[in-house]
């Protein structure tokens, strides 16, 4: 008899009063495979009635944060509170009921059957009607770049709607102020989890997106993440494609020089010589910096598993706590 599984619902919210009823109202309370679900919201330093929303509609736990630190921060205590209270299965869900609730079976479906340690919705972001044609373009955009940086095949890298496996939550960190939504992707092909992508619908839009304030503002933030993230889990990468183009440009002027020495001219152009061997000089000290930080890459690998060991044990100890409901507070 296989053992039962639970899966929690959690939701980051920040000043979310108005939006959250219809969420919580439109989640699934029971699921083919999963023998209890709960839902967890993270009140982010709500000022407005989020916490007391979340009670009176359902919620079975309420994560208190003390102060607004974003939505990546929130995510991941969404996590850990999660796994604190035994979920076998996490989803995460939008506080803005952009994702339609009814997806969260096929969002489920490749973990119970042991295909998959991350499933994310999909949402036809090329085609996606209430996505205006720039924001379409930098979804495709932004969701090729973490393929590459992935290496598996990304449709739709900004969805937030995602579930989850056990193992796979005990190995998510997130660094990122931002969003975790690029991070956690660069970091699962890393790890070498098995993602899935599945198609999902989504609702009218409740509200404008409050992490895309306009276009310049989520190009420089995802950029950042993105590149961040890359540089700390395929430094050798990063480090080795600059030093080669630098090398290669002080090849190019080494080769200048020659040409107008034998050419007779290679007085006038000792510049060319001298700048040459600086390129060349800082293209080699870049390669050893990216040896010196893939050495580092390592070191922090063993970290990480020796954290997701630990984690996994002190949880496995834990006995699960019982839901007060409507609410189990929890100060972060």
């Amino acid at each position: 008899m296989s053992p039962p599984v639970k899966l929690i619902i959690q939701i980051p919210c920040y000043n979310e009063a108005n939006t959250l009823p219809y969420t919580l109202q439109a989640l699934p309370r029971q699921l083919d495979g999963i023998d209890q679900v709960e839902i967890l919201v993270v009140d982010d330093g709500s000022i407005d009635d989020t916490a007391l929303v979340a009670e009176q509609n359902g919620a079975n736990y309420v994560i208190p944060l003390k102060q607004h630190v974003g939505l990546a921060a929130g995510f991941i205590a969404g996590l850990e509170a999660s796994l604190g209270y035994g979920a076998d299965i996490i989803v995460n869900t939008d506080a803005d009921n952009q994702y339609q609730a009814s997806d969260i079976q096929r969002l489920i479906e490749p973990i119970l059957a042991g295909r998959a340690d991350i499933v994310v919705g999909d949402r036809g972001v090329s085609t996606l009607s209430s996505f205006s044609t720039g924001k379409r373009l930098l979804q495709r955009l932004g969701s090729w770049v973490i393929a590459q940086a992935s290496g598996s095949h990304t449709p739709d890298a900004t969805s937030g709607f995602r579930a989850i496996r056990r193992d796979a939550a005990l190995r998510t960190l997130v660094l990122s102020e931002y969003s975790y939504t690029l991070e956690t992707l660069i970091q699962a092909g890393v790890q070498r989890l098995v993602v899935e992508y599945v198609p999902v619908q989504t609702n009218p839009v409740s509200r404008p997106s409050r992490l895309m304030k306009n276009i310049p503002h989520y190009v420089a933030h995802s950029s950042a993440t993105i590149v961040r993230a890359y540089t700390m889990y395929r430094p050798l990468r990063v480090f080795t494609a600059i030093s080669l183009v630098l090398m290669f440009l002080g090849t190019i002027l080494v080769f200048r020089f020659f040409y107008y020495y034998f050419d007779g001219r290679g007085s006038g152009h000792v510049q060319s010589l001298i700048i040459a061997a600086v390129l060349l000089i800082i293209g080699f000290q870049t390669m050893l910096i990216g040896l010196v930080a893939d050495l580092i890459g390592f070191n922090r690998k063993i970290l990480e598993e020796v954290l997701f060991r630990l984690r996994r044990l002190e949880l496995d100890k834990q006995k699960p706590p019982s839901p007060n409901h409507p609410s189990a507070n929890e100060n972060k």
